[in-house]
């Protein structure tokens, strides 16, 4: 294998490429390093490894924002020190979490700078879609590091509020007099965000082979883009987007959105998991954390079980026969806590859900209701929330409130990441903690603030 080393001010970016003919390249520090189409595009294709890994949806992405938003839905019971600190809110600015998720989101982003950069290599006739695809991964990326480290956007300010540092050109050489970027604000951040997914959505396939990327896994990010910023016009016209492409459908029954060998019906986007390329099974992998390490019975089923269900959450459903209430099992933790462990992440070298469809009719039907006037796509917010209730069993809603919505995505998108990020934007409390609780943003990693004295840092760090 190669490893390929950027250094930019405070970002150290590490990558590692599958061996194969297309993806064994040169050392990317050169600029001589990508000659052709072919080494772009694999470059293009190890962002996907990327994203598969534990620092990104592999794990950290996922169930990173579920310990911080862990009261009433999720009790961590294991033994590691940075994910029992963020559970109880106490990471600190040397969290070896913080920093893997930084790092990777930025040789992401490096790599996909690189990309957009030697775009000109690339047969002419596939520029825009290589293009498209590299935009989408950097857009993500960044969406996640404004999440993670950064004040919620509906906490105001937007345009003084530190957000990120936005890098937009690959570096090929390091200047420790130049390469030292400060922080973004927020709004800025946002709206790259918003360029870097409209220009992949209008340029990506409505359909691809292999699980990457199209236009409508963009179109489901932009709808997650817009609905944390209250600007829930663009919210349900993106979100509706993707139903009314008809490519997409629920699953039948709600356990047949998981634990799928490849994407499900409903999968907008989804990570693909081998035994190749699972972020892991001992200690990393959100199944590992989630999956138990015995079952009632005490037999071994390779889990850490250090994820287990509160029993607040079962307080969340309001009808006996709704099939996600009973989508639970007991089992112990690998240290032999009894508990119950949710079956979403049940099976190991299975497709992690990204975006689901069922997400996108809730976002459509909330952010018609709080917009108000005519709904877009014709469907009422009621609607839009019983198609989902009704695949699970549960009986229909009339007269949905804004609070319905919220209830409904903690039924639904429970253990998927949801939560944390739903309280933010409307301003809710996250347990014992306000919205904008410094102790819910990660510390920008202090080594990276130890060589680039234009970082700052995180309010309480």
């Amino acid at each position: 294998m190669k490893y390929i080393k950027y250094l930019l001010g405070a970002l150290v970016f590490t990558a590692v490429f599958s061996c194969n003919k297309k993806l064994d390249v040169l050392p990317q520090n050169n600029v001589t390093s990508i000659q052709n189409g072919d080494d772009v595009k694999a470059l293009l294709f190890g962002g996907y490894s990327l994203m598969q890994s534990a620092s990104a949806f592999g794990e950290q992405y996922i169930f990173i924002s579920d310990l911080l938003a862990s009261d009433n839905q999720l009790d961590f019971v294991g033994t590691f020190t940075d994910y029992k600190d963020i559970s109880f809110k106490q990471q600190t600015k040397e969290s070896g979490i913080a920093t893997t998720i930084w790092e990777n989101s930025y040789l992401l982003i490096e790599n996909m700078n690189i990309v957009l950069d030697k775009i000109s290599l690339v047969d002419e006739s596939e520029q825009k879609e290589v293009a498209a695809e590299a935009k989408f991964m950097r857009g993500v990326a960044y969406y996640e590091l404004i999440n993670y480290f950064a004040k919620p956007y509906s906490a105001g300010n937007t345009s003084s509020t530190d957000g990120v540092p936005l890098v937009l050109q690959p570096t090929y050489n390091y200047d420790s007099t130049k390469n030292k970027p400060s922080r973004a604000s927020v709004e800025d951040v946002y709206n790259q965000i918003i360029s870097d997914l409209t220009d992949a959505a209008k340029d990506l396939p409505g359909f691809a082979d292999n699980a990457r990327a199209t236009s409508y896994s963009a179109e489901a990010f932009l709808a997650r883009v817009y609905l944390n910023k209250g600007d829930y016009t663009n919210a349900a016209t993106a979100a509706n987007d993707v139903i009314q492409s008809g490519n997409y459908n629920l699953t039948s029954t709600f356990n047949q959105a998981f634990n799928n060998p490849s994407n499900s019906t409903e999968d907008i986007f989804g990570i693909q998991n081998t035994a190749q390329s699972n972020a892991g099974t001992t200690d990393n992998g959100i199944v590992t954390f989630y999956r138990y390490a015995y079952d009632a019975d005490g037999n071994n089923q390779g889990g850490r079980g250090d994820a287990q269900v509160d029993q607040n959450y079962f307080n969340a459903f309001d009808d006996p026969n709704d099939f996600r209430a009973n989508f639970f099992t007991q089992g112990y933790s690998i240290s032999g806590n009894p508990g119950i462990y949710t079956l979403k992440w049940l099976t190991f070298y299975r497709v992690v859900p990204v975006v689901r469809l069922a997400e996108m009719y809730l976002t459509r039907g909330e952010a018609n209701l709080r917009k108000g006037g005519a709904p877009i796509g014709g469907v009422t917010p009621e609607e839009d929330i019983n198609t989902v209730r009704e695949r699970a069993g549960a009986s229909d809603l009339s007269d949905v409130t804004g609070s319905d919505f919220v209830d409904e995505r903690f039924r639904e998108l429970g253990f998927e990441g949801d939560r944390l990020w739903t309280l933010k934007r409307l301003k809710l409390d996250v347990g014992d903690y306000a919205f904008d609780a410094p102790e819910l943003v990660l510390p920008i990693p202090q080594r990276e603030i130890d060589v680039n004295s234009n970082l700052t840092q995180n309010e309480g760090y």
